[in-house]
């Protein structure tokens, strides 16, 4: 029988969850546990880095997770906001998956029909390239101002663009006078430090105006924790929410909460809610003692995780196999940084032709386009999200391959 593995260097699971010593940012409770720790980290996985030295050079920080038993928020108490770097290098778009799109669209539809969304002021933070906000209003005949440095405007190609504002800026108290009758915010709120300045600065925007609708969308945490998924865990990720913790959040904010939903293979935790006095509760808010035993299975699983993938790389080196990573986006560099992934993978694959011929930051694999593997024919793909397994088992057989496709 193989013998265990160490765990690679910089991942230390040694001293276990307790430890602490920090205040919560998002309740201000004392006695934060320590209980996941990541050394020398891309401080960004999605900025283009053009060459592999760029790559390899990239400013890194720590991550150092810790869990407040009070409100159940997860945050990185090491993280240092001025490493952030979002502009157009920030190549973040998912919009070149049919799996994605085909969910995206459903989710704007389901919210337009529930909230009536027809010809109504929609605002978004964090819209990224647009493709959400244009969706709402392309399909419910809607005006949007979107807000995010990373926007493109050359690639927005929608008829709907004309009843759209982008300010390529982040949101803060100066554009409080921006007034949505629905107000969304997806993939935000996990990148922002501390979460209750965003959401009480939206609280005071809308004032007496109890008619508008919030919709916030971030990772859910307790599948990270629940699967040991330690390519989830990554820099520009400051902020993790359960259930709980994020209905306590709009709560104490002064939001009542309409509803509270997991979608996307439970990948995606997303909530709605209304101006208020934040006194609602529901079933799902009492998850702390559920929360607390997860961050222990986190704590002893990842330790597995990480040195099963260790040794399946490493057996794959033996033997002669050639693996590449389908996904090189933040999953893919979390993986990849976490494990010291260099040789064992050359190549990263990757459907978004923007990222094409760019590097993975920490560990500087190529970046190529799937009709690389005609060529190269791997052995292996590993693919970084289950939810795309099917459409990149679809890629390979077009191209008349047969790797074999392991996922995380």
């Amino acid at each position: 029988m193989e013998s265990e593995r160490p765990l690679p260097e910089g991942a230390d699971l040694s001293k276990g969850p307790g430890r602490r010593g920090h205040l919560c940012p998002s309740c201000g409770a004392a006695g934060v546990s320590i209980f996941y720790e990541v050394e020398q980290v891309p401080a960004h996985s999605v900025l283009l880095m053009p060459t592999q030295t760029a790559a390899l050079d990239y400013p890194r920080g720590d991550v150092v997770l810790g869990f407040c038993r009070g409100c159940g928020f997860i945050s990185n108490v090491a993280f240092n906001p001025e490493m952030s770097e979002y502009s157009s290098r920030y190549e973040e778009t998912q919009g070149f998956s049919p799996t994605f799109n085909a969910f995206h669209r459903g989710l704007a539809g389901r919210l337009i029909e529930r909230h009536d969304l027809h010809g109504k002021e929609i605002v978004e933070i964090g819209c990224g390239k647009g493709e959400f906000l244009t969706l709402l209003c392309e399909l419910g005949g809607n005006r949007g101002v979107g807000f995010d440095p990373a926007y493109v405007s050359e690639r927005n190609r929608s008829e709907a663009r004309d009843q759209i504002t982008f300010i390529k800026d982040f949101y803060s108290e100066k554009y409080a006078h921006h007034r949505g009758d629905f107000i969304c915010c997806k993939m935000t709120l996990e990148h922002i430090p501390r979460p209750a300045e965003l959401v009480s600065v939206l609280r005071r925007s809308i004032g007496d105006r109890r008619d508008t609708v919030l919709f916030f969308q971030v990772p859910d945490v307790t599948r990270i924790l629940r699967e040991g998924a330690f390519w989830d865990i990554y820099y520009e990720h400051c902020s993790y929410f359960s259930p709980g913790s994020l209905a306590r959040l709009f709560r104490r904010c002064g939001f009542d909460i309409i509803a509270i939903e997991r979608d996307y293979g439970g990948q995606y935790l997303m909530i709605e809610g209304r101006p208020g006095d934040g006194a609602s509760s529901g079933v799902q808010e009492d998850d702390l003692e559920a929360l607390a035993c997860d961050v222990a299975h986190f704590f002893r699983d990842a330790r597995r995780q990480l040195d099963t993938w260790r040794r399946t790389l490493r057996r794959l080196s033996q033997d002669g196999r050639r693996a590449v990573l389908w996904g090189s986006g933040s999953k893919g560099v979390a993986f990849l940084t976490a494990l010291g992934v260099r040789d064992e993978i050359a190549y990263a694959v990757d459907i978004n032709p923007y990222r094409n011929g760019t590097y993975m930051a920490g560990t500087g694999q190529k970046i190529v386009s799937p009709c690389f593997l005609r060529e190269y024919r791997p052995d292996v793909v590993i693919a970084m999200n289950p939810m795309y397994r099917e459409e990149i088992l679809w890629d390979l057989r077009q191209m008349g391959l047969s790797s074999e496709v392991i996922t995380v």
